[in-house]
């Protein structure tokens, strides 16, 4: 899986997304958050474009030590060949995070050089 740095210098890719496991299939670039030990989270405007459902919610521990509950959603991701089926947490920042629970058993290389992010 091939990704992109950008002018800000975020480690940036490209992830497919749906409502449903035979639903259309979206593009959403998300930012690779290291610091963040999820799967993903999605900001609501987007969460409501993809007409994800509302699932439960889940505690979560933000990087200031805060503890806060976070909505979250069904959604499928097409990850390396395969749909799963994922719960993704509700945010209320501006792009996706792909945390570390997805990078987990794949290396991750970025070249800030190159401005590219190789995923394998």
């Amino acid at each position: 899986m091939n990704g992109f740095v950008d002018e800000q210098l975020r480690a940036l890719l490209r992830v497919l997304v749906s409502a449903s496991l035979d639903g259309e299939r979206t593009s959403l670039v998300v930012w690779i958050d290291t610091a963040f030990n999820g799967g993903l989270t999605i900001p609501r405007k987007q969460i409501a474009e993809l007409g994800l459902s509302k699932q439960s919610s889940a505690e979560a521990i933000l990087a200031d030590g805060r503890s806060v509950e976070l909505e979250t959603f069904a959604c499928f991701v097409d990850w390396f060949g395969k749909t799963y089926e994922t719960q993704i947490a509700a945010s209320e920042g501006e792009y996706p995070l792909l945390g570390t629970m997805l990078l987990d058993g794949y290396r991750l290389d970025i070249n800030y050089a190159a401005k590219t992010v190789k995923l394998t």
